[in-house]
């Protein structure tokens, strides 16, 4: 067991029989013209609401998020989607679950909230209260009154320090969920890889993933760096960018200088039109928006060699179509039989059309909260739960 699992208490050990439940789940969910586009993450909580409900818990009452309101009722923020969406599903793994015909809206205790059966309730958005972002104790308290226990099942928001994330295991006796435990386990487990082991770091912002890329340099086999981090490291071995994407922050020199550090050996550019491009031929004007697919053929040779994966980043600018460097890697972990850990928001946008075997691939649901796991060994919301 991992250091966090052993200091935490697991709701699988939580005596629920009667009680009422405050469960923080990450419902930040893409909607589009009133519906959820991808259930992902709602789908996640589902194992720990069962177990609740078999549990015998008197009512659980969720709790999230959606978008960034600033502390204010926004109309296109409500979680009103969530709630058909949740409601959709119950019915179709509880089927012993009753609920009314669509979510109903109430007031409960100051708050409003949703009915999506019997026994669970989906609060309203968090943030619409300014007390949620500031970690207000008052407004802790309130929530606080709603429950008997606490269960934080929302890794993805594991990493604000929030009002329902950290706030609410001061007021109540607390216990992770089961994918928050998953979670804790997967990227523990990551962070001391075996031998054959292989990083993919992509995205953007250096300065973000700047520490993770020097700490798996130093614990893993290799290290192959894309996206547009990959054009800081790039340009510090001397190599041009043309007008790409880069960041403010050097590069320090023994990571510029480390050979477990792999840069593309093509890339994919673009300036009236896209082309093929050696990494020592981009053009002034060029913008780097890609691996190539010569790059993309290496890369997925070595994903097929190696004993261990991470993965968090994408290749290329997927949200402008150039995805064909990270679909080509995705393909790649598909047929290999390696185990790996997959995660980042923009990462699993790209890649979810293909079909990762979930015996040997963890998909994780964080984004800053994987990265920041990664980073430092644990998340404020982690802390919090140790009592």
């Amino acid at each position: 067991m991992n250091r966090n699992s052993q200091t935490i208490k697991s709701v699988k050990d939580a005596d629920v029989a009667g009680k009422r439940v405050l469960m923080r789940a990450t419902f930040n969910v893409p909607i589009e013209h009133g519906a959820v586009v991808d259930d992902t993450r709602i789908r996640a909580v589902l194992p720990t609401l069962t177990l609740l409900l078999e549990g015998g818990a008197l009512h659980i009452i969720l709790l999230t998020h959606l978008g960034r309101p600033g502390g204010k009722m926004v109309e296109g923020l409500s979680v009103a989607p969530v709630c058909a969406r949740l409601d959709e599903l119950l019915s179709q793994n509880l089927a012993s679950q009753k609920s009314p015909a669509a979510p109903r809206l109430f007031v409960q205790q100051g708050f409003a909230a949703y009915e999506i059966s019997e026994q669970i309730t989906l609060l309203e958005n968090l943030r619409f209260d300014p007390g949620e972002e500031a970690n207000d104790a008052a407004f802790a308290k309130k929530l606080a009154a709603l429950g008997d226990i606490y269960v934080n099942d929302a890794f993805a928001d594991s990493h604000r320090s929030h009002a329902s994330i950290v706030g609410l295991p001061k007021l109540l006796p607390s216990y992770a969920g089961l994918l928050l435990e998953q979670e804790i386990v997967q990227l523990t487990q990551a962070l001391t890889p075996p031998q054959h082991s292989l990083a993919i770091i992509g995205g953007a912002k250096f300065e973000t993933k700047l520490p993770l890329i020097e700490k798996f340099a130093q614990a893993y086999s290799r290290v192959v760096v894309g996206g547009a981090i990959a054009n800081d490291l790039l340009r510090s071995r001397g190599l041009p960018v043309g007008a790409s994407l880069v960041s403010d922050t050097p590069v320090p020199v023994a990571l510029a200088e480390n050979q477990r550090v792999t840069l593309p050996r093509d890339l994919t550019v673009e300036l009236d039109e896209s082309r093929v491009a050696h990494t020592a031929d981009v053009r002034v004007d060029e913008r780097i928006v890609d691996i190539g697919p010569h790059t993309a053929v290496v890369w997925s040779d070595e994903i097929k060699k190696a004993g261990f994966v991470l993965w968090n980043g994408t290749m290329g600018v997927c949200e402008k179509g150039y995805c064909s460097g990270t679909e080509a890697l995705a393909q790649a972990l598909v047929d290999s039989g390696c185990r790996a850990v997959l995660g980042g928001g923009d990462t699993l946008a790209a890649t979810k059309k293909f079909a990762f075997d979930p015996r040997r691939i963890f998909v994780s649901t964080g984004g800053g909260a994987m990265l920041q796991f990664l980073a430092d060994g644990t998340l404020p919301g982690i802390e919090a739960l140790k009592k």
